[in-house]
């Protein structure tokens, strides 16, 4: 599969792909959200700092080049609120993604789960999966916004974050 493009936008969000020159930003917006993130993002709950940020930014780079995973920050009015991303897996494209806590409630990851749905179907995925935990109702909530169909539900490897009930549901959207 190609590489997704590395910028991609609707009227309200825009998805560019994670620069080093982000460092700053991202562990910001990540950091003031520790309590909110790690709640439910177990690469959150022991805090998030300068150090990995650029562990991320560092990983996701070697990712994008290796074709496993091409992340992007959440911008809006070109301030980053959010990361979102694809995991390549041989038979489907999954969507994951997080929010700042100042940042909920306001459709920006249905838009960018929505933007990157239409790139891996543009790219030639067959199917788009998106995996939350049953207790995070608000990540649940977007897949059902976008049509996707809940296929199941597993038990989810720890490490588990604090709110999560060791359940993960899984949709799925096939290609139009």
């Amino acid at each position: 599969m190609e590489p997704p493009a590395e910028t991609l936008a609707d009227e309200v969000v825009t998805l560019r792909r994670w620069q080093p020159r982000q460092l700053e930003a991202l562990a910001a917006v990540a950091g003031d959200s520790v309590a909110h993130l790690g709640a439910w993002m177990s690469w959150a709950t022991h805090g998030y700092g300068r150090r990995e940020a650029a562990d991320f930014l560092e990983h996701t780079t070697r990712n994008w080049a290796e074709g496993k995973t091409y992340d992007f920050a959440i911008l809006v009015e070109e301030e980053i609120v959010g990361g979102t991303g694809m995991i390549v897996h041989p038979d489907r494209i999954e969507i994951g993604y997080w929010l700042g806590r100042h940042h909920t409630g306001r459709g920006f990851v249905t838009r960018a789960a929505r933007l990157l749905a239409d790139e891996a179907f543009r790219l030639g995925a067959p199917e788009i999966e998106i995996r939350h935990d049953e207790n995070n109702v608000a990540s649940g909530a977007v897949p059902a916004r976008l049509g996707f169909t809940m296929v199941g539900a597993e038990a989810t490897e720890p490490p588990l974050a604090p709110a999560c009930a060791g359940v993960t549901r899984i949709w799925r959207l096939k290609r139009p």
